[in-house]
C-alpha cells in the first residue's frame, strides 16, 4: 500500500544517471538499508538486459532478503523491476530518465508495494519510507561513467 513517486533535476545527463541506477551490483555501496544484492542471472536479448537479482535489505537487527526482476532498456533510459519473492504481497518499481532543458537530466522514480506481515510493514515500512522520501544526495562511490556526459 505504500507508493512513492518523485521527479528530480540533476546536472548529469540522463544516459550518466541511467547506468549509474542500471549498475545494481553497486547498490550496497551507496543505496540507504541495501546491505547486499546479488545478481542470480543475466539474459540479453533485443538491447535490453534481464536480471534476477537477490537484494538484502536490513535496519538495526531485522534483515530480510527479496528477489526481483530487473528489465533494462537503455534505448528508453527505463528501469522496470517486479517482485519475484520475499517477505511482499507486491513490489513494483519503475525507473525513467530524460532530458532536461538545461541540459542535465530528469529523474521519475515510482514504488508501490506492501509487506506480508503487519509488524514487519510497520518496521521496515517507516525506514523504507524515509529512505526514499530522503532528499538526494551524491553516491559516495568513485562513478565510472560509460558513456561521457
Amino acid at each position: 500500500m505504500p507508493q512513492f513517486e518523485t521527479h528530480r533535476l540533476v546536472k548529469h545527463s540522463p544516459d550518466r544517471m541511467y547506468d549509474l541506477v542500471a549498475d545494481v551490483e553497486k547498490y550496497p555501496q551507496f543505496l540507504p538499508l541495501c546491505e547486499a544484492l546479488i545478481v542470480r542471472s543475466r539474459k540479453e536479448r533485443d538491447g535490453k538486459v534481464l536480471l534476477v537479482a537477490d537484494m538484502t535489505v536490513g535496519y538495526k537487527a531485522i534483515r530480510e532478503t527479496f528477489t526481483t526482476q530487473v528489465l533494462l532498456n537503455p534505448a528508453e533510459r527505463a528501469i522496470d523491476v517486479k517482485y519475484i519473492d520475499g517477505p511482499f504481497k507486491y513490489l513494483d518499481n519503475r525507473w525513467r530518465f530524460e532530458e532536461s532543458e538545461d541540459g542535465g537530466s530528469a529523474i521519475h522514480f515510482f514504488i508501490d508495494y506492501e509487506f506480508k506481515s503487519r509488524l514487519l510493514g510497520a518496521v521496515m515500512g517507516s525506514m523504507f519510507d524515509r529512505a526514499f522520501r530522503k532528499p538526494s544526495r551524491p553516491a559516495p562511490i568513485k562513478f565510472t561513467p560509460t558513456r561521457p556526459d
